[in-house]
């Protein structure tokens, strides 16, 4: 590992350590929202292993009363907010405490549509619990288009380790699409990169732009 890179790591640590604190002055939020990864192979990458293991330290902690898992069937045949709400309560979340959302394509869509949910379900704080390198892309995305504070809580490296000899096992079949292509094969490069940036929401159907309070 390069200085740079050492550098780097201790600022993300040191960023991600901030957003916390904050977050531990007002918890619990209400529910956090966790987007998705696709699901290969039979089992939980890391990627995806980081961020359920990070939602169920928040939600262990007192940092959130509920966890919303967001993401369709985007990359395989499975619904990505289900694969990790499954393990989520193979680990200890509640199902009670579990909320799915699955037509989201995007890292935007995962905040846009889980922020709806949050709407629907009445709750009124929320939060963006992700790896850093994810949750600084949406930083600007969440300030710009919503009347509601989403509070970040990127993943803590140090935190992560302690449960990483955690592996429970799932049944994924549950989490199977009736019918299933890959976005790839239905959407052209260019396309998928405006999805990414949220210009498949209709933004015109609210006042300014931003999506009302929760």
């Amino acid at each position: 590992m390069t200085l740079l890179q050492v550098m780097g790591c201790a600022s993300s640590k040191k960023s991600s350590l901030k957003d916390l604190a904050k977050v531990a002055e007002i918890k619990p939020l209400d529910a956090i929202i966790v987007p998705g990864v696709p699901f290969n192979n039979g089992s939980w990458d890391s990627v995806m292993k980081g961020r359920v293991l990070w939602s169920y330290i928040l939600y262990k902690d007192g940092y959130t009363k509920n966890v919303i898992y967001s993401g369709s069937a985007v990359y395989s045949a499975y619904y990505e907010g289900i694969i990790m709400g499954l393990y989520a309560e193979q680990l200890g979340i509640p199902r009670a405490h579990i909320f799915y959302e699955t037509r989201a394509r995007h890292s935007t869509e995962n905040v846009y549509y889980s922020y709806l949910i949050a709407q629907k379900q009445g709750f009124k704080s929320i939060g963006l619990a992700s790896d850093p390198f994810q949750s600084s892309l949406l930083r600007s995305f969440t300030r710009k288009r919503f009347e509601s504070r989403i509070w970040h809580l990127p993943m803590v490296m140090d935190s992560l380790a302690i449960y990483n000899h955690l592996n429970p096992e799932i049944d994924p079949k549950a989490a199977v699409a009736d019918s299933f292509t890959s976005i790839t094969q239905k959407e052209s490069l260019w396309k998928r990169l405006r999805g990414t940036m949220g210009k498949d929401i209709n933004w015109k159907q609210y006042k300014n732009g931003k999506v009302p309070p929760l």
